[in-house]
């Protein structure tokens, strides 16, 4: 659209790519102006990484402040103590708020002040006069963090140590922390030493849940919490180990995110449910048909264990094949979102467990609709071969595989997994530039089959757009293809596109004029037509009375 995304013209953009509100790129001995108002930096001394401090962060500097001729005024330096202000809250004069920002830890930099980012046509009597430019030598020592994590001014928090790695707690998590909530006189009302609760849950006040999820690991903060997110109007009574909250009080606590346990919703329908329990190695997680070992608890709701291998020293580990139907469906789908290594306890529904029919197991019997557990360690898996670490022979006899696998899974009536084996026969082999003539000529029969496989799938599955993409693809390839023609017309004719259909349809019948299939359906066709021109005919009927 015009107008959209406009690029400023070629002057107006800063030779170093400056995005607005950042740093500016700067070399030592290198000064630049700030903003529009005439605030200068001249860079001294670079600083570490590239990080700068935010609004709201309280900053620790050392400056000396001269006016222009260089008589002194300030210098924290000569008192020996450092100077420590918040960050955008108008403590200090409006230049410092401006160009600290700009700064990264240890930096050093000169900055000329104009009168109106400083002490204006007032001056500060008696040491700087009205309307004076100032010049402060600033070196930024540290800075703590304090965010306003609701935008709200609700809950500010203040790292007082940091977390590690980069990862935050999610509303399904189950965290462990330590707090402590006093009043702003400094009275405590709740301490623990560590308690566990799931985050959209919440525990204590609302607070707690808002500031977890925004917390690394290890990392320990100081919240500031207004009444929204503590108590509210009513406050609190005292309970047994808590103190009273007075009605509207603002709290300040302490709160360390010990640790925490990832919960997952494995399926959309959050049926079944992972939380970790000890983090795997690596990233790799197994493949489609992947071989894997487990340890492995089977539960029941009351606690009953149905099925225990490998947490003995004389008994071998769980194996089964991923996607193959081995196991429950909960469990395979589980097993590959697992790193090696991993420990998890999993939550599984009936629909992906064992149903409505009893089952037998190892150990005790599964009742009709129960809903199971398993307590799950990967040991190890290996990967089915991908379609890169195969030659072109063998990526033409696993395509067969798969093909093969995908035809008794359609006899069987399980659709969607069929379609998810021709999917993965045809991709084995959809790149075949570095094929033999002769098994360019294998490669293009078998991706005819899955796909002309796949389209009657997604058929039974209702899915006709993607039926119609797939006979597509194979009519690029033989356009003369019956079959292709006649399950894209079927496609076309439940999308409603009968014009498109009854096209497919006649080609179809020029090729192989005694196919009894197509002639059922051109059958079919007409039937639908003939009731669509009645629709119509009853529509525009109806418009034209009410016009008359």
């Amino acid at each position: 659209m015009d107008g959209d995304f406009d690029m400023p013209p070629a002057g107006e953009m800063n030779e170093d790519f400056e995005m607005p509100g950042e740093s500016p790129i700067m070399k030592v001995g290198e000064e630049k102006e700030i903003g529009k108002q005439g605030l200068k930096k001249k860079l001294v001394k670079e600083g570490d990484g590239w990080d700068t401090p935010d609004n709201g962060d309280e900053v620790e500097v050392h400056y000396t402040g001269t006016l222009l001729d260089g008589t002194q005024f300030d210098s924290s330096r000569d008192r020996g103590t450092p100077f420590t202000f918040t960050l955008g809250q108008g403590q200090v004069i409006k230049g410092w708020d401006e160009g600290i920002k700009t700064m990264k830890k240890k930096e050093n930099a000169i900055f000329t002040i104009p009168p109106d980012l400083a002490y204006g046509e007032s001056g500060s009597p008696p040491t700087i006069p009205p309307n004076a430019t100032l010049q402060f030598d600033v070196e930024l020592l540290s800075w703590t963090s304090v965010k306003d994590i609701c935008k709200d001014g609700g809950i500010f928090k203040k790292i007082l140590a940091e977390g590690e790695k980069w990862e935050n707690p999610k509303d399904p998590d189950e965290v462990f922390v330590k707090f402590e909530a006093k009043l702003e006189d400094g009275t405590l009302v709740a301490k623990s030493d560590g308690v566990d609760f799931t985050v959209k849950e919440g525990y204590f006040c609302p607070a707690l849940a808002k500031a977890v999820k925004t917390m690394k690991k290890g990392e320990k903060v100081l919240l500031t919490v207004k009444p929204q997110y503590g108590f509210g109007e009513k406050g609190k009574p005292a309970s047994s180990g808590e103190g009273a909250v007075p009605p509207n009080a603002t709290l300040q606590i302490t709160l360390e995110l010990e640790s925490w346990k990832t919960v997952t919703e494995v399926t959309d329908d959050k049926k079944v449910i992972k939380k970790i329990l000890k983090e795997g190695d690596g990233y790799e997680r197994p493949n489609e048909g992947a071989i894997v070992q487990l340890k492995l608890i089977g539960k029941l709701q009351d606690g009953t264990i149905f099925l225990k291998k490998g947490h003995d020293d004389d008994e071998t580990l769980f194996e089964f094949k991923t996607d193959e139907e081995q196991v429950i469906e909960g469990l395979d789908r589980v097993v590959m979102t697992m790193k090696k290594g991993e420990a998890a306890w999993v939550t599984i529904a009936p629909e992906y467990a064992f149903g409505s029919s009893e089952s037998q197991q190892d150990l005790a019997v599964v009742p009709p609709n129960s809903n199971v557990s398993y307590e799950v360690e990967l040991v190890s898996f290996v990967k089915e071969k991908e379609s890169w670490d195969m030659n072109t022979e063998e990526k033409i006899e696993a395509a067969g595989k798969k093909k093969e696998e995908g035809n008794a899974l359609y006899k069987a009536g399980k659709y969607a997994k069929a379609s998810k084996r021709y999917e993965k026969a045809a991709k084995y082999i959809e790149y075949d530039s570095s094929f033999s003539e002769e098994e360019k000529k294998q490669a293009k029969a078998l991706k005819l089959s899955c796909n002309l496989n796949d389209a009657a799938c997604k058929l039974k599955l209702k899915e006709y757009k993607q039926a119609e993409k797939l006979c597509t693809k194979v009519l690029e390839l033989e356009s003369k293809n019956v079959k292709a023609l006649y399950r894209r017309a079927q496609a076309y004719i439940n999308m409603g596109d009968l014009d498109l259909a009854e096209f497919d349809i006649k080609k179809a019948l020029e090729i192989d004029p005694d196919n009894r299939d197509v002639k059922l359906e051109y059958k079919t066709l007409k039937g639908k037509m003939k009731e669509y021109n009645k629709r119509e005919a009853k529509i525009y009927g109806n418009m034209f009375a009410k016009l008359n």
